[in-house]
């Protein structure tokens, strides 16, 4: 027969309330035995825009039934930050579909931004989940991505607000037949905006 360290610490109405070590004296609580916590979402999780990703997408003609398997495939299989990468032909098979029909539905998809082309690997492209429709991944990430891409669309408008006032100036340097420089000397001296 085991010697036992512990005894029973019992309460006021005779129940067990814990153990005692009977060598170092120290008190210990009731383990608690609890099964294995299922996790509900152990597959994956993923978080969505409800108005994008339902309403909008739901609404839009050009996304039609093919179209839409291939999105629900793409959407099974999201990678953390939005990647997916698998090909034409792997799509073809997995949903049954002739691979020109996926090629079609991929473009729609990249045509309506819901999916956005990134690097090849291999010889299948992959492709990020536009992350304003749903995102698989850490919030923080999300926030960073987002915090990115608003700087590159600032830039964007920069760039192209630039562009246009470099056409106009050259539109009006041949209509006066002035250099681009004395149009901005003479702007300035005007005070123009």
């Amino acid at each position: 027969m085991p010697v036992t360290r512990v005894r029973p610490i019992f309460d006021e109405k005779g129940r067990i309330k814990g153990y005692q070590d009977i060598y170092t004296g120290q008190e210990y609580a009731l383990p608690v035995l609890i099964g294995k916590k299922e996790n509900p979402y152990e597959n994956g999780f993923y978080m969505g825009n409800q108005i994008l990703a339902r309403e909008i997408i739901a609404k839009d003609k050009d996304i039609k039934g093919e179209t839409h398997r291939v999105l629900w495939l793409l959407i099974s299989i999201l990678d953390f930050e939005n990647w997916i990468q698998i090909s034409v032909t792997d799509i073809a098979k997995e949903i049954d579909m002739l691979q020109p029909n996926v090629s079609k539905a991929i473009k729609v998809l990249e045509k309506k931004e819901i999916i956005i082309r990134g690097p090849k690997i291999g010889r299948s492209s992959s492709f990020r989940f536009n992350p304003e429709i749903l995102w698989k991944g850490k919030v923080q990430n999300l926030n960073k991505y987002r915090k990115k891409r608003e700087k590159e669309n600032i830039e964007d408008l920069k760039n192209r607000t630039n562009k246009r006032k470099q056409k106009k100036l050259e539109k009006l340097s041949k209509e006066y037949d002035m250099s681009i420089e004395e149009l901005i000397e003479l702007k300035n001296k005007l005070n123009l905006t």
